[in-house]
């Protein structure tokens, strides 16, 4: 990860917003903080930020609208901080397209984990490192291959997905949720295990994270080409 990693940071907490800005400033990263969602989309708009942390409760824009506004724009990684795990911003956060969420209050060894996290599985574009994952763990990438599902075809090279010759635009979160998928049509895959492949979980995580990210993409590529097999997870159909 390159020492520079621009990080927008949206908090209206004066406290928890300079001491966290320190906190990665430290870990050498550079910071925008700004208070408000309105100040935040300005913020993302000129600096072009390597991934946001958008708090759910800000003022102006709340952080659920502010997320939506910079997906229409961008597969910039966003990180939703929400006060309650068991909160519904958080569910609402993940469908307005972010790609993970920490609980407040947080450590901020935590977060930079998180953040550091994410930025791997992007590497920082979102791109070749979507694929990478499979090579990593010793399973086998379809690198140059196009794979044919049906009327979805999935260009592991170019990282494009075309259903029924349409175009079909993912964030990098859900190309490398498809390619895992891909990678062993037919055979189940269980949420903890899809949290370890796509979003580097070296430890427990969140299981609603997995399946507000099936439902999104669900959408995009047909609701009847992923399949739930209760009790132990999901599978692509071939």
């Amino acid at each position: 990860m390159a020492e520079q990693t621009h990080v927008l940071f949206v908090e209206d907490d004066d406290v928890i917003r300079e001491a966290t800005q320190l906190a990665l400033e430290r870990d050498g990263f550079v910071v925008t903080a700004m208070p408000d969602g309105l100040s935040g989309l300005e913020a993302f708009r000129s600096d072009q930020p390597d991934i946001a942390l958008l708090d759910v409760m800000v003022p102006g824009l709340d952080g659920v609208s502010l997320c939506r506004r910079i997906r229409d724009e961008s597969t910039v990684p966003v990180i939703m901080l929400s006060a309650r795990a068991d909160s519904i911003d958080v569910v609402l956060g993940l469908e307005a397209g972010a790609d993970d969420y920490v609980t407040k209050p947080f450590d901020g060894a935590v977060l930079v984990a998180r953040i550091r996290a994410v930025l791997r599985r992007f590497g920082h574009a979102g791109g070749p490192a979507a694929a990478q994952g499979a090579a990593d763990d010793g399973r086998q990438p379809a690198t140059g291959a196009v794979l044919n599902f049906g009327g979805l075809e999935i260009d592991t090279e170019g990282m494009e997905v075309r259903r029924d010759g349409a175009p079909v635009a993912l964030t990098p979160t859900e190309m490398r949720l498809l390619l895992e998928f891909s990678h062993a049509p037919g055979t189940v895959l269980s949420r903890d295990k899809l949290l370890e492949r796509v979003w580097d979980y070296g430890w427990g995580g969140d299981t609603r994270v997995v399946d507000v990210h099936v439902q999104r993409l669900r959408t995009k590529i047909g609701q009847d080409r992923i399949e739930t097999v209760r009790g132990f997870g999901y599978k692509l159909r071939g």
